[in-house]
């Protein structure tokens, strides 16, 4: 995938970077894989607002994707689709009685392919298989946590993993943040790194692209009252003191990782800052 950069005919269009959507097909959703989706606008069941800079935005219908993989077997690439709800893209793949699932879709994964899932499948990109199973080395994405759970980690655009080594019955994977974490051998994994890896290089261009996105502008903290926001307030424009949150919890390299969290222990190495 690849961006493109538009002639400047109107100010807001000087700025924007838009995706040229390679491969990327404009087919209505499967409607038997898709539900609606209902917007709260940021409030909650008796109507109070509990989450600003949240409202508005296109009507989206959600599409049910299958991050299980439960079903073993080949299954053909009908199509690759925009997906509204995130930033990968996915793939409509269909098995031999006409089952039809959603799959976040790999980088290389085309239309007319045939992927596998479960025992027999090979090492190749968009093929979902046990952590066991692989050789090492390999780059990995949509990573389960738990055998059966389904794919927890590595499913954003671009995103990937990397297994770098096997003892027992846990596997070593450097995960995108920089962290190296122990998973279980049984657990699945796709092969590959999440389609849209140019995401981060898109640019808007305007504030009501933003808006059509479902998200309000929001106000900067230090141009709030002290009353508002603990960085608020002063004469004139002031420094705002230590970046920290509207609950006064440090913003800029504070650890809020519970130090008692049960899954410490299968952390290797932490994440880079």
């Amino acid at each position: 995938m690849s961006v493109r950069k538009l002639k400047p005919i109107t100010p807001a269009q000087r700025f924007r970077i838009v995706n040229n959507f390679a491969g990327v097909e404009s087919v209505k959703p499967e409607k038997s894989l898709t539900v609606g989706k209902k917007k709260s606008g940021g409030r909650n069941h008796s109507g109070k607002m509990t989450m600003r800079s949240i409202g508005g935005g296109h009507k989206q219908s959600y599409r049910i994707i299958d991050f299980k993989r439960d079903r073993d077997g080949a299954a053909t690439v009908e199509s690759i689709q925009y997906d509204p709800n995130r930033t990968a893209f996915i793939a409509l793949i269909s098995y031999e009685d006409g089952e039809k699932r959603y799959v976040i879709a790999q980088n290389g994964v085309k239309k007319g392919q045939t992927i596998v899932a479960g025992e027999g499948a090979a090492p190749e990109v968009g093929n979902t298989m046990k952590l066991k199973d692989m050789p090492l080395g390999t780059v990995v994405s949509c990573i389960e946590l738990r055998p059966g759970q389904g794919a927890l980690m590595a499913r954003s655009a671009g995103s990937h993993a990397q297994l770098v080594a096997r003892d027992g019955k846990y596997a070593t994977l450097k995960l995108p943040s920089g962290e190296s974490r122990l998973i279980l051998t049984e657990c699945k994994a796709t092969i590959g790194v999440v389609s849209n890896s140019d995401h981060q290089l898109e640019v808007s261009g305007k504030a009501g692209r933003t808006r059509w996105q479902g998200r309000r502008s929001a106000t900067r903290a230090m141009a709030k009252n002290p009353v508002d926001h603990p960085m608020g307030g002063g004469e004139g424009r002031a420094t705002g003191g230590i970046p920290r949150s509207k609950n006064g919890i440090p913003a800029k390299g504070y650890k809020t990782r519970s130090k008692k969290k049960a899954s410490n222990k299968y952390i290797v190495e932490r994440r880079k800052k």
